[in-house]
C-alpha cells in the first residue's frame, strides 16, 4: 500500500452538503499520509478546501478510491480502478 495513491471522493460530513465539522474523511487522509504513496482528495460541494482536486483529475491519479461521502454525484461513477464503497452508492453491495 506504500506506493499506492488513494483517491478519496468526498470530504464533507455527510451526502449533498459541504459541511466538513467532524468529517471522518479527513481522519482517513491524515492516516493514508502514513500509509498510502500519496492521497488525493474531492469534494464537489466543499469549497473551503484548497487541497481537493477536480474528480477527473483523482479518477485519472488514483490506484484506489474511496467513497468516503455519499454525494449524488458519485453514483454514475464509472471505473475500471477498485472502488471501496461502505455506502453501496454504487449497487454493487458493500465493498471494503
Amino acid at each position: 500500500m506504500a506506493k499506492l495513491k488513494v483517491g478519496i471522493l468526498g470530504m464533507a460530513f455527510k451526502g449533498g452538503s459541504d459541511d466538513i465539522r467532524s468529517s471522518l474523511s479527513y481522519k482517513l487522509k491524515r492516516v493514508l499520509a502514513f500509509k498510502a504513496g500519496a492521497v488525493l482528495c474531492t469534494d464537489p460541494h466543499v469549497t473551503v478546501d484548497t487541497a481537493a482536486a477536480p474528480l477527473d483529475e483523482v479518477l485519472a491519479e488514483a490506484d484506489i478510491l474511496v467513497i468516503a461521502a455519499p454525494h449524488a454525484e458519485y453514483r454514475s461513477l464509472v471505473t475500471d480502478k477498485p472502488v471501496v464503497d461502505i455506502w453501496n452508492l454504487l449497487g454493487n453491495g458493500v465493498v471494503v
